[in-house]
């Protein structure tokens, strides 16, 4: 049996279009998943309290058979594998991210995962790519992308091409 997952994928280091190209790719490759859907790419503004180049974020949707913690290791594992390190500030400079946002109707909040993402609510760089790829989302506990998406605080994004160049509003 498959359930339907979603994870948000970001980076702002070494040609982050191309980091989260090979995110989609790996996360394509996981065991027992198929990559469902890959939403366009995004350039905001960093969140946090470190200064740091803006980052490209996008969000994927997979079918799979993992359990929550089993694609919870896969992401990290693929993260090591993609060049993650967990060296710097948290929130700091990443060459990769890939956070497990929703999996399914679970919730979950224990010491290793909190579903669905608690940031979810107030992350416009998330909401905006799951809007473009699962416009009928409900995220359980919170409700619809769309209502959320209305109540989310502002945040500068552009929407980018795949060779990473800015699309016009149009």
């Amino acid at each position: 049996m498959t359930v339907r997952a979603f994870v948000g994928l970001g980076s702002n280091l070494n040609d982050p279009v191309w980091q989260l190209g090979r995110g989609f790719r790996a996360l394509a490759a996981l065991p027992e998943t198929r990559l469902v859907a890959e939403s366009p790419l995004y350039r905001n503004d960093a969140v946090g309290p470190v200064p740091q180049a803006a980052f490209i974020n996008g969000v994927a949707e997979l079918e799979t058979a993992l359990n929550p913690y089993a694609l919870l290791d896969a992401l990290q594992e693929t993260e090591v594998v993609l060049g993650r390190k967990r060296d710097g500030p948290r929130w700091g400079p990443r060459i990769i991210d890939l956070d497990l946002l929703i999996y399914a109707d679970r919730r979950i909040r224990d010491e290793r995962l909190t579903l669905p993402h608690p940031e979810i609510p107030r992350r416009r760089f998330v909401l905006v790519p799951l809007s473009d790829i699962a416009p009928r989302l409900v995220i359980p506990g919170h409700g619809s992308v769309g209502t959320l998406l209305s109540k989310a605080p502002p945040h500068r994004m552009q929407r980018i091409s795949p060779d990473g160049s800015s699309l016009k509003a149009g």
